[in-house]
């Protein structure tokens, strides 16, 4: 496998991406609203997927449990945060983050979350040694679809955007790599898959399962060499 000497590094998201927290919020907040006779629909919940503050969930739930919310979210916080700690990472995504290493590429992470969320996980799955740079919440004033941590992950390289790959999972955050001029594959988990991507946008349907190679060559960055005779 020989490398484009454009591509000199990876910027992955890390919710839904590397790890897929997301699906099990989501169907922790549909078991809530269940419980009070209530549908959380799909589509409403990819609203605040890869971004920050653009839906509500609480809004359709009953008043009462508005009122207690305090408690209620407690609770909830607690059921999400036990089911995460038991969660693996997406299957293939380790691999590929030691391949990009041992290729020689760069590794950062440009996420909406903050920091105390992305180090406890990176950090129980040992995967916070691999990246050289993180852009969270906590380091810029708009989160995604806004560019600005994209264009902050690859200015914390010395790169210029355009010498980076982005792997995202959620619309926002596709939207946010390409604003910023990074390239980026998609590679969709069970409730972002059904999202409004333009056909033109690369994507990976099965994850990570193909490795590095796969990645790149959903990108159009992989050159294969052929052995000589």
């Amino acid at each position: 496998m020989t490398l484009p000497a454009s591509l000199r590094a990876l910027i992955f998201d890390f919710d839904g991406t590397i790890l897929d927290t997301e699906t099990r919020e989501f169907h922790h907040w549909q078991a809530l609203y269940r419980t009070h006779g209530r549908e959380l629909a799909l589509g409403d919940w990819q609203r605040g997927i890869g971004t920050w503050n653009a839906f509500d969930p609480w809004a359709g739930l009953p008043e009462h449990v508005q009122a207690d919310r305090e408690r209620v979210r407690a609770e909830l916080h607690e059921r999400i945060l036990a089911d995460i700690a038991e969660q693996d990472l997406r299957p293939g995504v380790r691999a590929v983050l030691e391949e990009a290493r041992t290729a020689g590429l760069r590794l950062a992470l440009a996420t909406s979350s903050d920091r105390a969320w992305v180090t406890r996980w990176l950090a129980q799955h040992e995967l916070l040694d691999l990246f050289e740079v993180l852009a969270t919440r906590d380091d810029v004033r708009r989160v995604k679809p806004d560019p600005e941590l994209y264009v902050l992950a690859a200015s914390r390289l010395g790169l210029p955007p355009a010498a980076c790959l982005a792997v995202e999972d959620s619309l926002n955050g596709a939207t946010a790599a390409l604003a910023a001029g990074v390239r980026v594959v998609v590679v969709p988990n069970d409730v972002t898959r059904t999202q409004p991507f333009p056909p033109e946008w690369p994507r990976l349907e099965d994850g990570f399962a193909g490795g590095l190679a796969a990645l790149l060559r959903a990108g159009g960055l992989l050159r294969e060499t052929r052995p000589r005779r």
